[in-house]
């Protein structure tokens, strides 16, 4: 490639556990690609084994970019995580590489592709407003006012989705516009504008799925998931920075509290994260239905290598 080509970009997402950074590595060496994290956790340098961070003879094989970068002290928001990005895309395409974006964080593509919302800011008044309705009325009943009055802000988010309803609610009433307004007006300046993009959703089947976040679990205690989380836990780092929220943190630190025995510890996280992977297929399901689904990485890597 030279730097006259057709810009290329090619995106996998997934839940937990279902082969994307396998395919990921498959596609990146045939296609001279870069992967490009796109896993809000794996961001955190202290999380390498309870995130399945990339390894060392992986990093050899192929450039691996946005993966530990960040230290668990800071809490990097989706515009911080999309202003990274954006400039590893940049300088792979500038190199005649593919960037190839792999990663289990939805709101992360949706950015990707459509940008940030030039969203002015909302008075204080509004937002303890709508803070104080949701508290007292719920999030049933202020999506169903969603609906009134911003029905395509409704239809893309979940009933149960407190905070972005809220936030949707304040935009409207702080603009007279909907989000999804917004939302259009930054497309035209997404990263992606230009690009020929190539998606693929891996998507095993459930009882697959499942067992492999099982499986996975036990492999992060064989690798020394216990130990990162007591370095972590001596880091005293607060308790709500996002780090110290992956999946398996808690149990893990509740079992060298003495808090609970090893069984348990290990049956909560994999519980935990079994949910997590089903919430991460109703997303894909409600925000990227339009994107290829497979079930199998070697039809996912064909159809991805094919274009």
């Amino acid at each position: 490639m030279d730097g006259s080509f057709n810009r290329i970009a090619v995106l996998i997402a997934g839940p937990t556990a279902s082969g994307k950074s396998a395919v990921a590595m498959e596609v990146a060496e045939q296609m001279n690609g870069v992967i490009i994290n796109a896993d809000a956790m794996q961001l955190y340098k202290e999380l390498e084994v309870l995130t399945s961070r990339p390894s060392t003879d992986d990093e050899r094989r192929v450039p691996h970019r946005l993966f530990g970068c960040v230290a668990g002290a800071e809490a990097w928001s989706s515009g911080r995580w999309l202003t990274a990005a954006r400039d590893a895309m940049e300088t792979a395409w500038s190199k005649g590489q593919v960037p190839v974006v792999a990663g289990g964080t939805g709101l992360y593509f949706k950015v990707l592709e459509e940008g940030l919302s030039p969203v002015p800011a909302i008075p204080a008044e509004v937002r303890l407003h709508w803070r104080a309705r949701m508290e007292a009325e719920g999030p049933a009943a202020l999506h169903a006012e969603l609906a009134r009055r911003a029905p395509d802000d409704a239809a893309r988010l979940d009933r149960q989705d407190s905070q972005r309803i809220v936030r949707a609610l304040e935009v409207v009433d702080a603009t007279g516009s909907p989000l999804s307004e917004h939302f259009g007006k930054a497309r035209d300046g997404a990263v992606l504008a230009g690009a020929a993009v190539r998606r693929a959703v891996m998507m095993p089947p459930r009882e697959e799925l499942y067992a492999a976040c099982d499986a996975r679990f036990e492999a992060m205690l064989a690798r020394g998931a216990v130990e990162e989380v007591r370095a972590l836990l001596d880091a005293g780092l607060a308790a709500d920075l996002p780090v110290m929220k992956a999946i398996g943190v808690k149990p893990l630190a509740a079992l060298l509290a003495g808090e609970m025995t090893e069984a348990e510890a290990i049956a909560l996280t994999q519980r935990q994260t079994r949910n997590y992977a089903k919430r991460q297929m109703t997303w894909i399901r409600n925000q990227m239905n339009a994107w290829p689904v497979f079930e199998h990485r070697d039809r996912a890597i064909r159809a991805l290598l094919d274009g």
